[in-house]
């Protein structure tokens, strides 16, 4: 095990979150004691835009899985390890308690605790064939209806197969690291937050015999939106950003060319996330 140079630290703290106030003051001086340098960016709002200082290492998160999902956004493209510690309730991406935030940090600067490298999604819309919009997000995509009515028509492609045509509430394409948010409430599989695959759940298909697919993590799938839907139609990224969709509109979801760097603990593991989270743990053998 290596010790890890860590020079500067951004905190990124959930200002809803009272608890984020008094921790991300003392995370700060318990940095400078070490040695390292950091600063503090409060954040009120899914799409307020984040500033990162430059020669930032590492990035401590302090809020709940949404505020990861906002960092993890922001971050994608600059390679920093993000270090969740969770406020509440453990989240299914925030592995860390609020009472082990100090450990978790001595763990990473000595190199013991490993970062998890998840697969992360890029989303395209185009429009007559030019691009309207471009996102990038680490749980899901979802398309899905803005009117009262909620059934709507879309075409499904992967790479160059067409895949069917779907009458369904909406399409949800999701991460590893998103198989335990909304498409598993629309029915998808777990998966494992280390594969390399997108998931493909309709919401509330039309068709009994449609079901959640599990494609590889090089599929590039299309969704189009053929004309005479009747309501109008909208694109959520991971319940954070969103954008109103046209018919004729294409969107393409594809694996984005950098991964989130999420900081695991040392001290539970994705598995016994899901089974403490999904309580797997009740009525088992004992020895």
């Amino acid at each position: 095990m290596e010790e890890r140079l860590v020079r500067h630290v951004l905190i990124i703290a959930n200002w809803r979150k009272e608890a984020s106030h008094a921790l991300s003051q003392t995370i700060s001086e318990y940095l400078t004691q070490k040695g390292i340098t950091s600063s503090i960016f409060r954040t009120n709002a899914e799409d307020e835009p984040l500033l990162v200082d430059e020669g930032t290492d590492l990035v401590i998160c302090l809020g709940g899985d949404g505020t990861v999902l906002y960092c993890a956004r922001y971050l994608q493209d600059l390679g920093i390890p993000i270090l969740a510690i969770n406020l509440g309730t453990f989240g299914f991406i925030t592995e860390i308690s609020v009472d082990e935030w100090q450990e978790a940090i001595e763990f990473y600067l000595s190199g013991k605790n490993c970062i998890s490298r998840r697969l992360m999604i890029r989303t395209s819309v185009l429009r007559e064939g030019v691009k309207v919009f471009t996102a990038h997000g680490l749980n899901e995509m979802v398309v899905s209806s803005s009117g009262i009515s909620k059934v709507i028509s879309m075409a499904l492609r992967i790479g160059d197969t067409d895949a069917g045509f779907f009458r369904s509430d909406g399409m949800i394409i999701a991460t590893p690291t998103g198989s335990t948010g909304y498409s598993l409430a629309a029915g998808g599989p777990i998966l494992d937050v280390d594969l390399s695959s997108l998931i493909i759940t309709p919401i509330c298909p039309f068709t009994l015999s449609n079901r959640p697919l599990v494609v590889s993590g090089e599929s590039r799938v299309t969704l189009t939106i053929p004309k005479g839907q009747r309501t109008g139609l909208v694109l959520s990224l991971d319940g954070q950003q969103t954008f109103p969709l046209m018919e004729e509109d294409v969107i393409i979801v594809e694996k984005s060319r950098s991964k989130a760097l999420l900081v695991t603990s040392e001290r539970r593991n994705f598995i016994e996330v899901l089974r403490d989270k999904l309580n797997w743990s009740g009525g088992g053998l004992h020895a």
